[in-house]
């Protein structure tokens, strides 16, 4: 169930909170994962400010038509129930084959026990089921839109 008066209630208490702030709108509303569990778990780890990183399949937002994120923007993390958790800022993006994401990574991903293997095998089953729904074969070579980001702003 979407909760979008709550989400423009939380970013507003953002704006109003960061008076200088000159941005007027966030780029998305998101949650990470495909489950609860995963969901709600990511959405602690960043809470918590351990997990500081993600990443997309950029073919993904080709077929949505979705502009990437840019350094700088801001997103609402919210949980399963769709309910904000906090507000992250974007830090960092770039566009990297799967097969070239390295050690340091997959730990700031918190995911798993943080390991560069524990990422590639569990990251590519996800990644192979959104190719799967795509109409398009999982490769090594799959662009993945990488993400770093912090937290500015929690209730």
């Amino acid at each position: 169930m979407k909760n979008d008066a709550a989400l423009e209630q939380f970013w507003n208490d953002f704006v109003r909170s960061h008076p200088s702030l000159q941005v007027q709108r966030y780029y998305e509303a998101f949650r990470f994962g495909n489950t609860e569990q995963a969901a709600n778990e990511c959405a602690d780890l960043v809470l918590s400010g351990v997990k500081t990183a993600t990443s997309s399949l950029l073919w993904t937002f080709e077929q949505e038509k979705k502009p990437l994120m840019q350094v700088g923007d801001y997103s609402i993390v919210i949980d399963w129930n769709h309910h904000p958790v906090c507000i992250i800022q974007t830090t960092q993006v770039n566009i990297v084959p799967f097969k070239d994401i390295d050690a340091q990574f997959a730990y700031d991903y918190w995911e798993g026990d943080r390991t560069l293997a524990w990422w590639k095998q569990n990251v590519w089953d996800y990644y192979v089921q959104e190719c799967a729904q795509l109409g398009r074969p999982a490769t090594k070579e799959m662009p993945l839109v990488c993400e770093r980001f912090r937290v500015v702003y929690k209730q």
